[in-house]
This record gives structure tokens, sequence and C-alpha cells, in this order.
């Protein structure tokens, strides 16, 4: 059996995610400019080259404009942009993003019997203990997107009767299973609300939906949660910026 080989970050790579993070989260927002090049490598403490090569990254991304002579611009049409897919599921960000005040109702939180299917995509057996969430999130207390994850048992580090299910799925890892997101896997496609999701949704039966399906994963290449989304699309719009570099 193969092991996967995990390599430490280089310094160019941990700049580049300290700006992409402060640019998602509006510490430079849409349309701004960044410090210059030398404020940064003095942050850092890195060289010039290295920062360079750090925000190269980001313009190749879109994420932000260079121009020369003038310094390095947070890209403006960033403004309620989702920059990678990992951002749907900030569901409350993308619900404010959207104009509206974000909120979550915890419909269920308890274990059960993980599916053949389920287990295959959390690298569990079938018939080992996951912890079920299942959530509301509302935007303007409209309900606008119903979740489901499953995260197994055996990484939770509390009670199942502890976790609360109004928090981010981000939260709800740190707090209760020690785990930290490092990545995310996700499928897109179009489905047809069952009578469970039209009845929170409160939607008419059958009506098309956004299903997102995603697996979480932490630096260890490990599943830690799955997840199932399905969003009213009428109310929420999903923008994505990608680079074509």
């Amino acid at each position: 059996m193969s092991l996967p080989i995990h390599r430490p970050k280089t310094i160019t790579q941990q700049v580049n995610a300290v700006l992409r993070d402060r640019i998602r989260d509006n510490v430079y927002p849409p349309g701004s400019r960044l410090p210059s090049e030398s404020l940064l490598c003095s942050e850092f403490r890195v060289s010039r080259a290295t920062v360079r090569t750090a925000l190269t990254r980001l313009a190749g991304e879109g994420l932000v404009i260079r121009k020369q002579g003038d310094g390095t611009y947070v890209n403006k049409r960033l403004e309620g942009v989702q920059t990678n897919l990992g951002g749907l599921w900030e569901f409350g960000e993308l619900i404010e993003k959207n104009g509206f005040q974000a909120s979550i109702q915890s419909i269920f939180v308890g274990q059960r019997d993980a599916g053949t299917e389920e287990a295959s995509v959390l690298a569990i057996q079938p018939g080992e203990p996951v912890v079920e969430l299942k959530r509301l999130f509302f935007a303007n207390q409209r309900p606008v997107i119903y979740v489901i994850n499953l995260i197994p048992a055996n990484l939770l580090a509390v009670p199942v009767e502890e976790i609360n299910g109004r928090l981010s799925i981000r939260e709800i890892l740190q707090l209760y299973c020690n785990e930290n997101i490092a990545y995310a896997l996700s499928e897109v496609c179009a489905n047809l609300a069952n009578s469970e999701v039209s009845s929170f949704l409160k939607l008419p039966s059958q009506t098309p939906l956004l299903n997102i399906h995603i697996c979480f994963y932490d630096a260890n290449n490990r599943p830690i949660v799955s997840g199932s989304s399905y969003y009213d699309d009428t109310i929420l719009k999903l923008r994505l910026v990608q680079a074509w570099q």
C-alpha cells in the first residue's frame, strides 16, 4: 500500500495563503490597494522575490490586478464573488454577500450507521457510526439552503448532545473534533427537490434546485466530513472567479 507524501508549504505558498485569506476576509476589500512590496517584505520577513512571486500567482488567479508603477489592487469585480468553490460552503457569508441577513436553524443532530456509499466517501466501513447534522439556512427569515452533513463518529471529542448545530461546519470541526479543513472536493449538479427538501425550503415537490455534494479533507488527505446542500437559486446567486492562465 502506497502512502501519500506530505511536503511542507514553501515560504511563497505561505505568503500567498495569508494574502488570499485577507482578500477573502475583506481585510483587503475589492478595489483596495495592497501594501507595497517593501511593506509586505518587512511584515513577512521575506525577500522581494518571494513577495513578487506570491502576488504574480494571485494575479494569475484573477484575485488582484498589478498596475505598472502604481502597485497591486484587489480586483474590484470580486464584490460579492466567491473566489473558489469552497466558498460556496461558507453559507452565512454567501447569504450576506447576496444582501440578506443570515441565520441557521438546527433541524437534527444525532448518530446513525453509515450506508455503503456514505462510508465509501468518508473512507470508513459500512455500518460504522457517523454523526448526522441537518440544518436550514435562512436569508431574511426565508429558508434558502438545506444542508445534510456526515462526520465519522470516531472524530468526535465530545458527546453528540453537546454539538451546536447553529455553528458553521468549520467551527463544528474545530470545536468538537479538533480538526481543520485543508481542502474540499465538490460536485455540482441540478436535482429535483424530494418531499423532505421541499418541505423545509417551502417549495413545491420536484422543484429544480442546485445540489452540491462535497467532501472536506484534513492536511493528511483524510475525509473528515461529507455534505449535500440544496440551494434555492431563485433567491441566492452564485458568482465565481476563475483565471484562464
